[in-house]
């Protein structure tokens, strides 16, 4: 791939997608509170919508990898917008039946739709330049995905012009069916764009070793299971989809629960990736490198999840998940071009993997439900510690076993 090429343009695009990306994943923090409230079901069971956003991504990594390869990225974004169409047709239905049912449905397509166009914007924002960079770009689309999820509360607060605590299921109708022309339109604005399609170094099967020094670690490999790095970074990216959707789904249930007045405190979380966002943009890797920033956020992490844990004052303890968030920031960024690293013509089926690997966001979130309904919302938090202890590791040595 020539370097030099001026793709600005396919930035802009792809960062039009990942907003999209948060914008329909924003829908869970706002649709949790909703069908609490209206439908009176526990916490854990709210927090079967994200449960049900992604556990696709684990079934749907490889078939997307297949999809990629055979029509190409551009037409695979475009399909994962015609899913996603799908997907806010069926949330109608539900709010229609006011059922819990079908409200997980539409979830698991939309989180469906979620792990195609994931498997497709993510491998290409980070082969499209130098690696060395990767956490920059992917810094760039990060701001544009974690803005997109206090827009969706606000979005539909706005369309329906009631609070979350007024909403009834017949108020979701309007704002539902304006999503959908929108993602029908990015559907074809996927097909129109002008995207180069992109291929790693050495990805090709034929691409030999003096072409692409780069790759000369997975010269000689049969398998992606022998590469230890891209293997702990699948853990490790697991627990952090998991955290990080705690910190970016909880904050407005979470200040409901205290007693807090206002719906917008989703904004909490998104500053703090946002800001961190900015840094990974100003300081990578000119000033520090991605494994640096990953170690630096997973200790700021640490605190912030501890501090939301155990401050007695409400006021101060949920804008401690700033904390968590800016913590979470560069992790994304750092973790996947850590992953990705020398996989060669792996390259594609180590996309799958770490696609797989978001359905941590499954699973983390209900586990946080299950301790919430024991014990209490505040003390739910204290399961992000140990996932964040293991992403400080891996930013510390994890990622370095494959260079022993």
């Amino acid at each position: 791939m020539n370097q030099n090429k001026n793709y600005v343009l396919p930035l802009a695009i792809i960062g039009l997608f990942f907003f999209s990306l948060g914008f329909a994943l924003g829908i869970n923090s706002y649709l949790m509170p909703v069908l609490k409230n209206a439908m009176n079901i526990s916490g854990a069971a709210s927090s079967l919508l994200l449960a049900a956003t992604f556990i696709p991504f684990l079934l749907l990594g490889i078939p997307a990898t297949w999809c990629i390869r055979k029509i190409g990225y551009k037409r695979t974004m475009a399909l994962s917008f015609l899913i996603f169409a799908v997907a806010f047709g069926l949330f109608i239905l539900a709010a229609m039946d006011q059922s819990l049912v079908w409200f997980l449905i539409a979830s698991f397509v939309s989180g469906s739709a979620n792990a195609v166009l994931q498997a497709s914007v993510n491998p290409y924002i980070t082969i499209l330049g130098p690696l060395d960079s990767a956490a920059r770009r992917i810094s760039c689309m990060g701001i544009c995905n974690k803005l997109a999820w206090p827009v969706t509360t606000l979005f539909i607060t706005f369309v329906i012009g009631k609070s979350i605590g007024e909403t009834q299921m017949s108020d979701l109708y309007l704002p539902f069916a304006i999503i959908i022309a929108i993602f029908l339109v990015l559907g074809i604005i996927a097909l129109l764009a002008p995207l180069p399609e992109v291929k790693a170094a050495g990805e090709d099967d034929g691409e030999s070793a003096e072409k692409s020094p780069v790759c000369s670690y997975a010269e000689g490999k049969t398998s992606i299971l022998q590469f230890p790095h891209l293997l702990l970074g699948c853990l490790a990216l697991f627990l952090y989809v998991g955290v990080e959707t705690i910190s970016l789904a909880t904050a407005t249930g979470y200040a409901q629960s205290l007693g807090l007045d206002g719906d917008n405190y989703g904004f909490i979380p998104s500053i703090g990736m946002i800001v961190g966002y900015i840094c990974g943009i100003l300081f990578i890797p000119k000033y520090l490198s991605q494994a640096a920033a990953m170690r630096i956020c997973a200790v700021i992490a640490v605190i912030g999840s501890v501090a939301v844990a155990v401050v007695l004052d409400p006021t101060i303890s949920v804008y401690c998940i700033f904390l968590m968030s800016l913590g979470c920031s560069l992790m994304w960024p750092a973790l996947w071009p850590l992953a990705m690293a020398d996989l060669g013509k792996f390259t594609k089926a180590g996309s799958s993997l770490l696609v797989m690997a978001m359905a941590g966001g499954a699973v983390m979130p209900w586990v946080q439900g299950l301790i919430q309904d024991a014990y209490s919302f505040q003390t739910s938090y204290w399961v992000c510690v140990p996932c964040f202890l293991f992403i400080l590791y891996y930013g510390f040595a994890g990622y370095k076993i494959r260079t022993k």
